[in-house]
């Protein structure tokens, strides 16, 4: 009894159907895989690139129950223009006063006291954002 085959003769048609397939699929996972590093790389780029300006809070002081002074020290670059914006906060977490500020400044180190007014007694104060432009 003779052995009947299935397929033919391996390398003598060119390629099947399945490797034609098969070749095609990298193909397109390659081509979206450089996409999507490529997107991931632009944004992860964006993220750092444009953070040239923060802010930070290094010390505060109720000066009274309408107003709190905040001492901020704002990192950028030398000549990097921006606001930050400030909020101050009572002993339950509630806003009390929010305020913006702009850095103008030709230096990479901006150190400021400035004043919030709230509307009530405030126990703390933070950064809330800073963004140049």
């Amino acid at each position: 009894m003779a052995a009947v085959r299935e397929q033919p003769p391996q390398g003598r048609y060119g390629r099947s159907a399945d490797e034609r397939a098969d070749r095609k699929l990298r193909i397109v996972g390659s081509v979206l895989g450089a996409a999507l590093l490529g997107v991931v790389g632009w944004i992860g780029y964006d993220y750092v690139a444009g953070q040239s300006l923060s802010g930070q809070v290094i010390k505060f002081k109720a000066v009274s129950d309408t107003a709190i002074e905040v001492h901020i020290e704002v990192v950028k670059d030398k000549d990097a223009k921006g606001t930050c914006t400030l909020r101050a906060q009572k002993k339950s977490g509630d806003d009390v006063g929010r305020a913006d500020f702009r850095f103008d400044e030709p230096v990479k180190q901006v150190d400021r006291v400035v004043t919030i007014t709230t509307t009530s007694l405030a126990t703390s104060a933070s950064v809330v954002s800073c963004q140049s432009g």
